[in-house]
């Protein structure tokens, strides 16, 4: 189903297929149509591994991206549901 709001459609598409979001797939795909897909990934600082931040830094990033239910979520949960957001 294409999505006009979508630049990079056929990105889109793979990345649902592998099991991303829709509002994560679109994000990638948008992003990587303004550069190379290869330097996407690359662009913004360093976080380090999800495993490296405390429970409070992940329940706050998990609130900024609108994760719901993070309330009651474990740091385990929450790496989780910020990997697959």
């Amino acid at each position: 189903m294409a999505n006009s709001s979508i630049k990079d459609q056929a990105q889109y598409e793979a990345l649902r297929r592998d099991g991303a979001s829709k509002e994560k797939a679109a994000r990638i795909a948008n992003a990587s149509a303004d550069t190379s897909r290869s330097a996407t990934g690359h662009r913004g600082g360093e976080t380090g591994r999800y495993e490296e931040h405390s429970k409070h830094d992940l329940y706050e990033k998990a609130k900024q991206v609108g994760i719901e239910g993070r309330s009651s979520m474990s740091k385990r949960e929450l790496i989780d549901a910020l990997r697959n957001h």
